[in-house]
Parts: structure tokens; C-alpha cells; sequence
């Protein structure tokens, strides 16, 4: 197994269905939940722990997720409100590094992925097939994302985080 992608990489073809997208809102909705039951018991040493090699601790795992979070939320906003706005790229690697993600305690960003998941999801429930199919240009990857895709790929973010921090706990029976 490879322990960066414990749950594959994020991968879809052909068209999104709205069946797909209801699935994804779903994800999203329950990522908060998800994520406090992978790190549910764990003390402080134990969220310091490395999900891998050279990874980030537990707890930057937590973190990063509620700053990627945060991004995709103000993107999507972005795309709903402008045409094809062109987003800002950040270096998520040197924002785990920052003292927040290496020595704030998890709950904070549990209970910001609670709020920010709620708000996110009834965003996310009231868009029409015409607000899924507007997008935003990635400078850094030089690519025009669509909305729709862009929900599938952050349903995967935080399930691939979760199983990050859960294949470690199996690994390590803690």
C-alpha cells in the first residue's frame, strides 16, 4: 500500500451525474464526523505521530484539511460570482508548517470543519446543474476546473485524509 494515496488517488471519467454529485455533497457533509472519529482517544503524543514517513503529524493532517477546506470554499464562492475567476494558489506544505498546525490542538479545526462543512453543504445543495458547470482557471496547474469536478475531487480530499490517519492507527493498533 502505498500510505500517501491509502485510498487510491482521485480519479473520474465520463460525465457527473447528479447521482454523483448528491454522493459527493454527502461526503463533504460527513467528512467533520469522520474526521473526529479517526482521531477520537488519541492523546497528544499519539497526534504528533507521522501518518508515514516524512509525513505530516496527525494533527497537520487535521489542520490541513480545515485549511484546504477553507480554501475550496472561497473558490467555489469565486466561480459562482465571477467568470472564471483565476484563484490564488497557496504552499500547503509551508502552511503545516506553521506553529497552528504543529502545536494547536485538533479540536479548534474540528470545530471549524463542523461550521465550515455545514455551510459549505447547504451551499453545495442549493447549486443548479448550470452553477456545477462553472469554474475557475488554477494558475498552477495551468488548468480550468469545474465546480462538479471540483466537489468529487474534496468529497476524495477528506476521505483520503481520514483513511491517512486510520490506516496508521490499524498499522500501529492504537
Amino acid at each position: 500500500m502505498d500510505f500517501r494515496y491509502p485510498i487510491g488517488q482521485f480519479t473520474h471519467e465520463g460525465e457527473i451525474t447528479l447521482a454523483y454529485r448528491q454522493q459527493w455533497i454527502q461526503d463533504v457533509a460527513d467528512l467533520p464526523k469522520r474526521a473526529r472519529e479517526a482521531v477520537e482517544g488519541l492523546n497528544e503524543e499519539q497526534l504528533s505521530l507521522p501518518y508515514r514517513d516524512g509525513g505530516w503529524m496527525l494533527k497537520q493532517v487535521i489542520h490541513h484539511m480545515a485549511d484546504s477546506h477553507m480554501n475550496s470554499v472561497i473558490r467555489f464562492k469565486l466561480a459562482l460570482t465571477e467568470d472564471t475567476p483565476t484563484i490564488r494558489p497557496y504552499f500547503e506544505e509551508r502552511w503545516a508548517e506553521l506553529s497552528d498546525s504543529k502545536d494547536l490542538g485538533v479540536e479548534v479545526s474540528l470545530h471549524l470543519l463542523d461550521a465550515l462543512h455545514r455551510r459549505w453543504s447547504a451551499l453545495l445543495y442549493a447549486l443548479t446543474d448550470e452553477d456545477y458547470a462553472k469554474a475557475f482557471y488554477h494558475p498552477a496547474s495551468k488548468e480550468t476546473m469545474r465546480l462538479d469536478h471540483c466537489l468529487g475531487l474534496y468529497a476524495w480530499h477528506g476521505k483520503h485524509h481520514v483513511a491517512q490517519i486510520t490506516s496508521l492507527r490499524d498499522r500501529l493498533g492504537i
